[in-house]
């Protein structure tokens, strides 16, 4: 579990004790390429947190799939909808390499927040973060042309750049596959 505790000590102090804590609830597994660890519709019950390998969250819209969010390691994916409201996931998230993860329940995830304030602060300074990703991604959808849009996006995410499907990287960015093969193939100007 060291990458994910290094990714969450990176965000906020985890004493070796709140580590044993989270240790205490997460068991490993593996998944291949393309398994879905979160199905739409459906109660997972479970969070991952990403050792190794990469995750696309997405929707799917008039039978398009439209990504919404990639998690390399060190990430955490879960269903928000289950989480917070208690509801099936209105998302999909699928394996997008083989993973490596450690699964903690949902149930604990929550008992944890409540009850370790590391643990709690550390969700909070995840969700802002999260929130800002989201918040500059609408804005740069909205405002920006696309070559921007992807100079922005390769800037914040080298790694996805270099191992996700390009569809999936257009479909985040709101652009065609076609327009994104251009400003790639422009980039060595």
């Amino acid at each position: 579990m060291r990458k994910v505790i290094d990714t969450i000590r990176s965000l906020w102090p985890l004493s070796d004790e709140t580590v044993s804590a989270l240790e205490a609830v997460v068991e490993p597994c593996r998944f291949p390429k393309r398994s879905r660890l979160i199905r739409k519709s459906e109660y997972n019950r479970y969070a991952y947190f990403i050792e190794r390998g990469m995750t696309r969250s997405y929707w799917v819209v008039d039978g398009e799939e439209v990504t919404t969010s990639f998690s390399v390691e060190g990430g955490i994916v879960f269903s928000m909808d289950e989480l917070y409201y208690g509801r099936p996931s209105e998302e999909e998230v699928e394996t997008l390499e083989e993973v490596e993860a450690w699964r903690i329940p949902l149930a604990d995830l929550t008992r944890l927040w409540e009850t370790n304030l590391e643990l709690c602060n550390w969700g909070r300074i995840a969700h802002q973060n999260e929130y800002r990703r989201l918040h500059r991604s609408h804005q740069e959808r909205l405002a920006l042309p696309a070559r921007e849009r992807y100079e922005a996006f390769r800037r914040q995410f080298p790694d996805v750049c270099r191992r996700a499907n390009l569809s999936y990287i257009a479909s985040y960015l709101g652009i065609t596959l076609s327009t994104l093969s251009r400003l790639r193939a422009g980039e060595g100007r």
